[in-house]
């Protein structure tokens, strides 16, 4: 565990003591209600980056573990929710900067008057990426009575985002001075993720089944569909975040150092095998993802309390992984009989 975990803890105490040493002991606690949330909410994400993950060849997996840290706290936590308010508030860069730095309380407006579109394309992205699970072909089922039915529907490549269309443009349609946006945003959503969907099953069959495919250009690619996806898993952390604190150096710090949390805990999973030892948990961590897809689509109407989004995400994924224990020991049981 140290072997996997031992770097996230020493850069948790060392975000800590940063943060007290430099703005006090408020700031310090802050920081590890934010380091909480962003694990809290990203178990689902570990999970599916696995999935990916355990296609790459171990330099890979470390770039994911540095490189990929680095995009992941400056450019997710820091550089993204600025380029989202230099986009949806028309200012520069410059003027954004200013104000996330020196006028948080200015620059967590502009965030806030993104938020319609923030969440609509979070959320599209993310119902897109569950129904495409749902829809997949598969041999191991959890959830029967939902999973079954939607096994023989004939879907196809478009049948998910056509789905995911149709939702975005009920949603948009309520959606009041912010429909345009809403519908512009959500649309991009579903485009967004469709297309990388079909990239990389494209990827996938390239190489016979079993070997790792992801080598040159294409572990390149793969490698930033993981950054894609943490993107995605962020916009929830992000908008939350502020409503804990208004400082942005704060919020890049303690979501960052979640975020290497996260992917400590990807690579874990990766180098165990947790994945294929659970058999259930890769559908809990779908079924979360719908939960936070559901929370950020109802968030432009009402505000969606991130507790009950996390706590009820957690729930979904630990019935999952005691689902599989189950599953496992009474195959155990019935292979000894």
């Amino acid at each position: 565990m140290l072997r996997y975990f031992g770097f996230s803890g020493f850069i948790t105490l060392a975000a800590i003591a940063v943060a007290f040493i430099g703005l006090g002991a408020g700031a310090a606690i802050t920081t590890i209600v934010l380091i909480a949330i962003e694990i809290a909410f990203s178990f689902d994400n570990a999970i599916l980056n696995a999935k990916i993950l355990e296609r790459l060849s171990k330099t890979w997996q470390q770039l994911f573990l540095t490189i990929g840290m680095i995009f992941a706290i400056v450019g997710v936590r820091f550089v993204f929710p600025i380029l989202i308010v230099m986009v949806t508030a028309g200012l520069g860069w410059g003027q954004v900067i200013d104000d996330a730095l020196h006028h948080p309380d200015v620059y967590g407006k502009h965030l806030e008057e993104a938020h319609a579109s923030i969440s609509a394309f979070g959320g599209a992205f993310l119902l897109t990426l569950t129904l495409y699970f749902l829809f997949e072909a598969r041999d191991i089922l959890w959830l029967k009575r939902i999973e079954r039915p939607l096994q023989k529907v004939p879907s196809g490549v478009w049948l998910p985002p056509l789905l995911s269309a149709l939702v975005v443009i009920l949603v948009g349609l309520f959606a009041g001075k912010h429909s345009g946006e809403v519908l512009r945003a959500g649309l991009i959503g579903v485009v967004s993720y469709a297309a990388i969907k079909i990239f990389i099953d494209a990827l996938g069959k390239l190489a016979p089944a079993g070997q790792k495919i992801y080598t040159g250009w294409s572990a390149f690619l793969a490698f930033m569909y993981l950054q894609v996806l943490d993107a995605s898993f962020s916009f929830d952390g992000v908008l939350g975040a502020f409503a804990i604190t208004d400082q942005v150096l704060l919020i890049a710090l303690g979501l960052g150092v979640g975020a290497i949390w996260v992917r400590s805990l990807t690579v874990f999973l990766v180098r165990n095998g947790t994945l294929n030892t659970y058999q259930f948990l890769e559908h809990g961590a779908h079924y979360a993802i719908f939960v936070l897809a559901a929370a950020l689509l109802s968030s432009i109407y009402y505000e969606v309390p991130d507790a009950i989004t996390g706590i009820v995400g957690l729930g979904v994924i630990g019935s999952s992984f005691v689902a599989s224990r189950e599953a496992m020991h009474a195959k155990r049981a019935k292979s000894s009989s």
